[in-house]
């Protein structure tokens, strides 16, 4: 096995979609613990959202990838002296193995890097195991939150009231 964790190029963009949704949304995603599929209905992200994403000069897209597979990725943004966490995915039939933290962890050497000292994200309020996980990893609830908003119901169509919490993390 021959891991490793680098930025993703345009060429992964049909890739990271594909694990994106399927360790968010609908019944495949079920098998990982990070599905948000009894929460929302509709897709998580679509091939061309990730190509701007990873054209955008403020944005990085980290992937895991293991013998040429891809199994995760995160999002990573500069946000004035903040560094945004988002869209940490791990293919479901791999999750609970480190890759999420290995890549939590390539986020916050990347802020350091940046000489960014502060890591902020957000996430759905009533997602309290995920919420845990990130606590555990050192990140604390700031007490703001924020309105989820569906630009777009191909994002997905909610099944209940949500909103986002953020969370923060400062680091040494």
């Amino acid at each position: 096995m021959h891991a490793h964790i680098s930025k993703a190029l345009l060429s992964d963009a049909a890739a990271i979609n594909q694990l994106v949704n399927a360790a968010y949304r609908g019944e495949g995603s079920r098998q990982g613990w990070t599905t948000e599929a009894d929460l929302l209905d509709g897709t998580r992200i679509d091939e061309a959202t990730v190509k701007e994403l990873i054209h955008r000069p403020d944005t990085t897209i980290l992937k895991y990838t293991d013998s040429d597979q891809l199994l995760g990725c995160v999002e990573l943004r500069q946000e004035k002296d903040k560094l945004y966490l988002g869209m940490l995915s791990v293919a479901p039939h791999t999750q609970s193995k480190g890759i999420g933290k290995k890549l939590l962890k390539a986020g916050e050497d990347q802020a350091k890097e940046l000489g960014i000292n502060t890591m902020i994200m957000t996430v759905i309020s009533v997602r309290s195991e995920l919420i845990a996980w990130y606590i555990r990893h050192g990140y604390i609830l700031t007490g703001e939150r924020k309105p989820f908003i569906v630009p777009d119901t191909r994002w997905g169509i909610p099944k209940q009231t949500l909103e986002f919490v953020v969370l923060e993390k400062h680091l040494t």
